[in-house]
């Protein structure tokens, strides 16, 4: 599996395991999770995607307790998490309403509730969730380039982000913004012409792509996409999502999808989608059967 340089001392494999699901598995035993992280490990998948707010404030936890119970297991792994959205569940069960938090304290102290719960010394790329309307620049990149001094967090990007909201915060960094992480795939096609990876292209980062099987949109679909997947898995000897993850993989933009499954058969046949080696015919056939109709 290739690797993607986001600074010099931290790369990502180019698949990356999300665990947004992790805590909706019935079995969320140490062992069962090590499971999977070893599943990934085999096909050289090392990043394991979080969150603050996965499973209700549960899953940097539940990866926590395997970690715990496999010495030597995270020094193998790239650990990405998220935060700044605070939804009335868990530990923000008191919340008011669900909003965002971009305030140097929330993010600082989110980051310390990440490494008790995942029990790490350290969050190898920290992403700020969503973008926050009432976010104040300054404060928010003090903490982030602060983060990064203090050796807790080795790298900073956003997820969700326009291009505006990147240079506003990039504006007031010392660090780079390494990544923006968004909606991408063939069931989301907006990113390839408004803009979005033209300008991540143009800064030369890397873009990571969540959600690469449209929440499992294009498994089922039963039109001409579906019909054009089917097609396309069959000339390639995989499955759908196979074709359709490498189907961002052959953009320049260097898009890491980021897949999330509890299954370990279909973690196993992650990696499937770097023997799909499309053209670019093919690629257009892919995109046109998404959007329905021919490139103008």
């Amino acid at each position: 599996m290739n690797r993607v340089t986001l600074t010099e001392d931290l790369s990502l494999s180019r698949l990356v395991y999300g665990m947004w699901r992790i805590g909706d598995d019935p079995d969320t035993s140490p062992a069962h999770v090590q499971a999977k992280v070893e599943a990934c490990l085999a096909q050289d998948i090392t990043t394991m995607d979080q969150a603050d707010i996965y499973g209700g404030y549960t899953a940097e936890g539940i990866l926590g307790d395997a970690l715990r119970a496999a010495p030597g297991l995270r020094d193998r792994i790239e650990i990405v998490t998220k935060c700044d959205i605070v939804a009335p569940m868990g530990k923000y069960s008191d919340a008011a309403c669900k909003h965002y938090d971009t305030s140097g304290d929330h993010i600082r102290t989110s980051v310390e509730n990440s490494l008790r719960d995942m029990g790490t010394d350290r969050i190898d790329l920290l992403l700020i969730h969503r973008p926050d309307p009432l976010m104040d620049p300054d404060d928010t990149g003090a903490a982030l380039d602060g983060l990064i001094a203090s050796g807790k967090v080795r790298a900073v990007g956003v997820s969700n982000f326009r291009p505006w909201d990147v240079d506003l915060l990039q504006g007031s960094m010392q660090a780079p913004l390494v990544t923006n992480q968004i909606e991408i795939s063939l069931a989301a096609t907006a990113p390839f012409t408004n803009g979005d990876l033209a300008f991540h292209q143009r800064r030369r980062d890397v873009v990571m792509g969540w959600s690469p099987l449209g929440g499992g949109r294009l498994m089922t679909d039963q039109g001409p996409l579906g019909q054009a997947l089917d097609a396309m898995a069959q000339v390639f000897g995989v499955d759908r999502s196979a074709v359709a993850v490498a189907f961002l993989l052959r953009h320049p933009a260097r898009i890491l999808p980021v897949l999330g499954t509890n299954s370990l058969a279909r973690i196993a046949r992650i990696a499937d989608a770097g023997r799909v080696d499309l053209s670019r015919v093919q690629w257009f056939q892919l995109y046109q059967a998404a959007l329905g109709q021919e490139v103008p």
